[in-house]
């Protein structure tokens, strides 16, 4: 088995909960999500000392070959399922995946934590104030977007692909509302033909369980902004924590900040780009 521990006050003990009842909702409907297991009791989440924690069934697999036309269409269907399912669905207590809770709050945390290089912080701050009014402005461009319970960190790293050719999804640890394309993006990458092919077998798998309104197309760019974004907050916010030091050494140094920087460079370049098509 495979012990998961939730960091304290990284999550109510109801926002966990809801997230084991969306997974066990997925197994129900034969999706092949590894869920965590349940005591003779029913309880799915257990506490030791001060520390919360689950358990999960032990599963192998593979990591998807994303130039496999083949899986990108199996993965697609899997997504479609899961979005048929988690259309259904309702959270009370998990996150909004949301501008304002990725981008407008992670700017505001990273310009009050003092943790930009003082030598960088003009740069960096001028860039983000330039990139998040744009993505505002896709999203309020797409009237009526609809959002439902999704995965939430849908990436190849969240699959595991069995002997039976299967996608077993997992880590619903980021599960929350929001629109379909939070979870095909991450899938797309590298230069516009390969990125357009990529999106056609996702899409082609995914459509032949539910309908996915082409407009979310535009989107793609503005939620990988806010994911590079996050990520640098998501990282400040907890570095008080030395496990947080030890496993990222990196951003304490200008390094990590000049590669940030450039990251977000070319992203809001991306974000003048045309969307991709289907």
């Amino acid at each position: 088995m495979v012990a998961k521990f939730y960091r304290p006050e990284r999550w109510t003990d109801e926002a966990i909960l809801e997230e084991h009842q969306f997974c066990d909702s997925l197994v129900e409907n034969d999706l092949p999500v590894i869920a965590p297991l349940k005591s003779t009791t029913g309880e799915s989440l257990f506490t030791q000392g001060v520390f919360r924690f689950c358990v999960f069934p032990t599963a192998g697999g593979r990591p998807p070959e994303l130039d496999n036309d083949d899986q990108l269409l199996v993965i697609g269907r899997a997504l479609g399922r899961l979005h048929l399912s988690g259309d259904t669905h309702q959270f009370q207590h998990r996150p909004l995946i949301t501008p304002e809770r990725l981008g407008d709050e992670s700017v505001a945390f990273l310009e009050t934590a003092e943790m930009v290089p003082s030598d960088v912080r003009t740069a960096y701050f001028s860039l983000v104030h330039e990139i998040m009014p744009v993505v505002h402005q896709r999203f309020e461009e797409l009237a009526n977007l609809h959002t439902f319970c999704i995965h939430g960190d849908f990436h190849p790293g969240n699959i595991l692909w069995g002997r039976d050719d299967t996608p077993h999804l997992l880590d619903f640890d980021d599960t929350g509302t929001g629109p379909a394309i939070q979870d095909l993006w991450m899938f797309i990458s590298g230069d516009r033909q390969y990125a357009q092919a990529r999106l056609g077998c996702l899409l082609d798998g995914y459509h032949e369980f539910r309908e996915f309104d082409d407009r979310e197309l535009a989107l793609i760019e503005p939620l990988r902004a806010l994911r590079i974004i996050h990520y640098a907050a998501w990282i400040a916010k907890r570095w008080q924590d030395p496990a947080f030091q030890r496993a990222f050494p990196f951003f304490a140094g200008n390094r990590f900040w000049d590669e940030h920087i450039l990251s977000l460079k070319e992203q809001r370049w991306a974000l003048d780009e045309a969307p991709l098509i289907y």
